[in-house]
């Protein structure tokens, strides 16, 4: 007979552990779709005892969590930042290298910026 391990071990086991939960969240981030990084989320509120725990944890209703973190939540960064700092992970930004041929960049806000 095979041994087999169940996936929800594997999960907890790996994303029980603050740089691997980062990096997992990092990549669903790099893929650029919101549904997924909120599964993502989801998947490490599982790992770390749940959607109980994390509404304990940052003084929101289970049932807000839920909402926030389906598939059609609309997050504000507040409450990301609240829920990935229970894990102890952050949100951050990184320089990147600018296109070939681009000088100009915007500040989210339509104004121009130099690099």
């Amino acid at each position: 007979m095979k041994n087999t391990v169940p996936y929800s071990r594997i999960r907890k086991e790996v994303l029980s552990k603050p740089e691997n939960a980062a990096a997992y969240l990092n990549a669903e981030i790099e893929e650029g779709d919101m549904f997924y990084l909120l599964k993502a989320i989801r998947n490490v509120a599982a790992a770390n005892g749940g959607m109980s725990a994390l509404a304990k944890a940052t003084k929101m209703s289970r049932t807000s969590l839920y909402k926030t973190l389906s598939g059609k939540g609309n997050p504000v960064l507040a409450t990301l930042r609240n829920i990935l700092a229970v894990y102890g992970i952050r949100i951050g930004c990184y320089a990147i290298n600018p296109p070939q041929g681009r000088h100009k960049h915007t500040d989210g806000h339509g104004h121009h910026i130099s690099p």
